[in-house]
């Protein structure tokens, strides 16, 4: 298939790289002309606008984009719908708010363009591992561009297959699912992020206690002086918490045990806050989600007010006077 292109960056352009390895076309446009020239040396048609860039689509058209959620995916959307003609498609990508998703489909079905919403996680190693795709909108946009998702997926790998399942794989045991109406892909990936800050958040606090048990704190009989990077390597190996984030995380101890690059100010993409509003429309409990995510709130300020509120109540009532502030070196 021959696909455009909107959005050149790690991910954007790794798609691209994928696809033109195993024989798909691309048409790719990015504000910096520089992804685009270097995309150009390995196959793909680099393009100077968006109108260009459809100019040089064969119909049926089928653009993917892979910008910000927000502003500037709107307006890439709203220029393309002009652009495209009925029976074209448009692809986002991105980490798009779920509920954009289904207000887009309608505006887009007036002028006869399908809309697909793909949830897409791989990250940067997507391009040698394959991405994991889950997509929303109507099942014949999905079946029509089946040969891009399962190109883009990882496959079946050396997973072992699951209990009760035979025959012919699943798109899912390829990596890939039709998730169902417009939303729906982009809701799933939500979710899928959402889970995500809990097991990082599990496995983080996991580390950090065994990185502190020797603790002056603790009886002497009681510290223990463990190596976390040996520990992380164990895990990987039979144990039930083995993934690919205990992967990554004894990749980056075994490198410093101590994370010395690191100052623990942690981002949330915006994913991980629309997950724990969903659970609350829901009214679904998400007590994991939800700490997760406030925990990465916290990373970012050395003290919060309510930790002064904390301390004074403590003082309040039982007369604790706070600590000296150590100096800092």
């Amino acid at each position: 298939m021959q696909i455009g292109m909107v959005g050149l960056g790690r991910m954007g352009a790794n798609i691209v790289r994928r696809l033109l390895r195993n024989g798909h076309g691309a048409v790719v446009f990015d504000r910096d002309p520089a992804p685009s020239v270097e995309l150009g040396k390995v196959g793909a048609m680099p393009a100077a606008s968006l109108a260009d860039l459809v100019g040089r689509l064969a119909p049926p058209r089928t653009v993917w984009i892979m910008l910000p959620a927000g502003a500037p995916t709107e307006a890439a959307i709203a220029e393309l719908a002009q652009l495209l003609e009925p029976g074209d498609t448009i692809i986002d990508g991105g980490n798009t708010f779920w509920k954009d998703d289904v207000r887009r489909a309608g505006e887009l079905r007036a002028h006869g363009i399908t809309y697909l919403d793909v949830g897409t996680s791989g990250g940067v190693w997507g391009l040698e591992r394959g991405y994991c795709l889950m997509i929303g909108g109507p099942r014949s946009g999905f079946e029509q561009h089946e040969p891009i998702w399962r190109t883009l997926a990882p496959g079946p790998g050396d997973a072992t297959r699951t209990r009760g399942l035979t025959g012919d794989r699943k798109a899912s045991e390829h990596g890939y699912v039709h998730a169902g109406p417009n939303g729906a892909g982009h809701f799933v990936k939500m979710i899928h992020n959402g889970i995500e800050y809990g097991m990082m958040q599990a496995l983080a606090e996991g580390f950090d206690i065994m990185k502190h048990a020797a603790s002056t704190k603790l009886p002497e009989e009681h510290r223990l002086a463990l190596d976390v990077a040996e520990i992380a390597e164990v895990w990987r190996r039979g144990s039930v918490v083995t993934s690919w984030l205990l992967d990554l995380t004894a990749d980056a101890l075994a490198a410093d045990g101590d994370l010395t690059a690191y100052s623990g100010h942690v981002e949330d993409s915006g994913e991980g806050r629309w997950t724990v509003q969903a659970a609350i429309e829901e009214a679904v409990p998400a007590e994991v989600l939800t700490s997760a995510l406030y925990t990465r709130f916290r990373s970012r300020q050395e003290h919060t007010f309510a930790e002064k509120v904390l301390s004074a109540m403590r003082q309040g009532f039982g007369g604790h006077v706070e600590p000296p502030a150590k100096k800092k070196d």
